[in-house]
């Protein structure tokens, strides 16, 4: 059995802190871990809000957990990353979310800040490009593919989550109808989000057509 001074002398693994802000929040808690940002998962529990001359206000939290061994891609996607939103001179700071996505087998980033608004782009643009350049920048650093996401500020979380609701409608239209649905232009991750979304509904396929740019989703009735 372990001792209480050897329980008391464990290394903390995980954090909570408030702070006026979001990023002050995370600060503290990297402080309190002795850890970089690519050595933790950030979790922002709250934003916090301000009050009106003072009153009614909400700090800002957040959980900050320690991984037990940060690997090559968190590493330099972290870098490529917070060199990128430099060169680009925007102010935003960089989180790792979640360590191992299973289903990319790479990390989740996520970029916020007071600027973050402006590496999304017109219907996310900006931000795929991102994405792309820090995987290439990675995956020439270290000599492998390399896969990770970035999101920035929850703003493809949202999407997604926009597409899967959508999805589910446009199926119930074409079910009630009897009519297929062409959907408007979408890159090929938000297509893939909505064929994930209606894979197991037996009363509808998806199907892709056109190409490049205007390649579009159609929801049409399974065959009995």
């Amino acid at each position: 059995m372990e001792s209480t001074q050897e329980m008391m002398d464990e290394p903390k693994r995980e954090m909570e802190t408030t702070a006026k802000t979001v990023e002050e929040a995370i600060e503290l808690g990297l402080r309190e871990l002795d850890a970089e940002r690519g050595e933790v998962e950030i979790d922002v529990v709250s934003k916090g809000k301000a009050g009106i001359l003072g009153i009614g206000g909400e700090p800002a939290r957040v959980r900050v957990t320690l991984l037990e061994k940060p690997n090559d891609v968190v590493l330099a996607g972290t870098r490529a990353l917070e060199g990128l939103i430099s060169a680009m001179g925007v102010e935003a700071y960089v989180n790792l979310k979640i360590a191992n996505v299973e289903d990319i087998g790479g990390p989740l980033f996520d970029i916020d800040g007071e600027d973050a608004g402006l590496l999304i782009g017109r219907r996310g643009e900006t931000l795929r490009a991102l994405q792309f350049l820090a995987r290439l920048m990675v995956s020439r650093e270290l000599g492998v593919r390399a896969n990770l996401l970035v999101d920035v500020a929850g703003y493809q979380e949202r999407r997604n989550e926009s597409l899967r609701s959508m999805a589910y409608r446009v199926a119930e239209s074409v079910v009630q109808s009897g009519r297929s649905v062409k959907l408007e232009p979408m890159p090929p991750n938000e297509r893939r989000i909505v064929h994930l979304a209606l894979v197991d509904n037996k009363r509808v396929v998806t199907n892709s057509t056109g190409t490049g740019e205007g390649r579009q989703i159609v929801v049409e009735l399974a065959e009995d």
